[in-house]
């Protein structure tokens, strides 16, 4: 009982634009009822956040919650911190500021960003990548001789490129409960907001898990920034779309524990 005890981690899930921490509860059951301790976070104004949206005009504010559930854990406790899609941005700036109390980070093909690829360089090459968001809507709450202030993923979207090899029971859930996200990748100060260095964030152990058939984060673009900010282990989940926690949440659930095994 006692070497069961030892391997019992504590794993916080981080969700990406548009979602909360429901897009977990396949994933949360599973990793509970092998004894894990697991926190999925609601970033602000996502999932059931009550924060408005107009009042989260920076990412530093969009990944307050996160920030300051690292900041409350006792100073002795190391987690698994996990980032699916924009989360991978979100757990980065948490990497820098609380290396000591990450065990390991691991990016579900999620963004990766580093101390020599800032998230101006994977935006771009996203966008270069990224043919069409087809009815994902875009919002000008300033004027519409002003920069975009939010976005929001169609359905018909989700469904052709998030969801596509997910049930669609859970194409049905996402559809209802997604918010949109503000357009933080427009404010002027991100870049200093979101500076990694090696000192800290690149003293924690970072996992990436690629995901085959994702056509948001296609397989050549994760593996563009695997290869331009290398990590200590790559994992890949076969037939898995980007909402890898639907498509294929047991061999997530395994690959999970095959990283906190190591």
């Amino acid at each position: 009982m006692e070497g069961i005890y030892k391997k019992q981690k504590h794993i916080v899930l981080i969700h990406g634009a548009c979602h909360g921490a429901w897009c977990w509860y396949k994933v949360m059951t599973q990793l509970r009822s092998q004894g894990h301790h697991v926190t999925a976070l609601d970033m602000a104004a996502a999932g059931a956040n009550t924060k408005p949206l107009a009042e989260v005009t920076t990412f530093s504010d969009y990944s307050r919650p996160l920030m300051e559930f690292m900041e409350a854990l006792p100073e002795e406790e190391r987690v698994v911190l996990v980032g699916h899609s924009m989360g991978g941005i979100n757990i980065s700036l948490a990497m820098e500021k609380y290396p000591n109390k990450i065990d390991v980070a691991v990016f579900v093909t999620a963004f990766m960003p580093g101390p020599n690829l800032n998230v101006h360089a994977i935006r771009q090459e996203h966008d270069r990548q990224m043919e069409t968001f087809l009815d994902s809507q875009v919002s000008f709450s300033n004027g519409e001789d002003k920069p975009p202030t939010s976005f929001l993923f169609g359905p018909k979207f989700l469904s052709t490129h998030l969801y596509q090899l997910s049930p669609p029971e859970d194409l049905t859930l996402a559809i209802s409960l997604v918010r949109p996200i503000g357009r933080y990748q427009d404010a002027p100060d991100l870049l200093e907001e979101t500076r990694l260095s090696e000192e800290y964030y690149g003293s924690v152990r970072r996992v990436y898990v690629v995901c085959e058939q994702d056509y948001v984060l296609r397989k050549e673009y994760q593996e563009w920034m695997i290869e331009n900010n290398p990590t200590d282990e790559v994992k890949m989940i076969r037939d898995a779309d980007h909402m890898v926690m639907f498509s294929k949440p047991q061999e997530l659930c395994l690959c999970l524990q095959q990283i906190m095994g190591n």
